[in-house]
């Protein structure tokens, strides 16, 4: 279902789990995830680029509590926990971007060889050293836009299964403390937690307002 004319899918985590699943069962083609909330759909709004590549994912999770103000019928589906999910299932996992070290030191809290759970961490998302691994999930965290416009070019060239953006995602599990308690997850104020402690993400914020907005006035 569109949201101001943004693909998102009402979708649960494991309904999101079965999908990626057949996916990888499959293995006839590539997919890519996008995590759509409200900065990236306010951002699609003047970048058309962005709005294309966003509506024309294989699978768009509503990752923002404030996509309920649109349409009540969605419920937050966490870009983070969808990857924590399906690693935890052990596909053949490659981490990328963040800050030097950041994608490496998520990779080894994420693996685990006692249970045959392979994660690699990247910093820079080179195509050589992607394809020498083969991963079977992609996970890039360059920020949203950049991230989501470097698979649209580069996923026909990988040899990966499928690949998702992840934003501040390894930097959660890379330094745990960044991610809002879950309460402040259940009542929708993630945000709260993130600017309290990056006070920088004011101007980001911003955008939740003017999401609001948009969707106040073309309601």
């Amino acid at each position: 279902m569109p949201v101001l004319g943004i693909k998102v899918d009402r979708v649960t985590l494991p309904q999101a789990l079965k999908i990626v699943d057949l996916w990888l069962a499959s293995g006839r083609s590539k997919h890519y995830i996008t995590t759509p909330n409200p900065e990236m759909i306010v951002a699609a709004q003047k970048d058309p680029a962005f709005k294309r590549i966003l509506n024309a994912a294989d699978l768009a999770i509503p990752d923002g509590a404030g996509l309920r103000l649109a349409d009540g019928r969605l419920r937050r589906l966490a870009g983070a926990d969808l990857m924590l999910a399906l690693i935890k299932k052990g596909h053949k996992t490659l981490l990328c971007g963040s800050k030097p070290g950041v994608a490496q030191t998520a990779a080894k809290k994420l693996a685990d060889p006692e249970r045959s759970r392979r994660v690699v961490g990247i910093t820079d998302p080179n195509l050589s050293k992607i394809n020498k691994i083969k991963p079977d999930l992609l996970f890039v965290a360059l920020g949203h836009g950049k991230q989501e416009k470097w698979i649209d070019k580069n996923l026909p060239k990988l040899k990966v299964k499928v690949a998702m953006g992840v934003g501040g995602s390894l930097d959660y599990i890379a330094k745990p403390w960044l991610r809002a308690p879950q309460v402040l997850q259940t009542l929708g104020l993630e945000w709260l937690w993130r600017l309290i402690l990056q006070p920088w993400r004011i101007k980001r914020q911003l955008s939740l307002l003017e999401f609001v907005y948009l969707v106040l006035v073309k309601s």
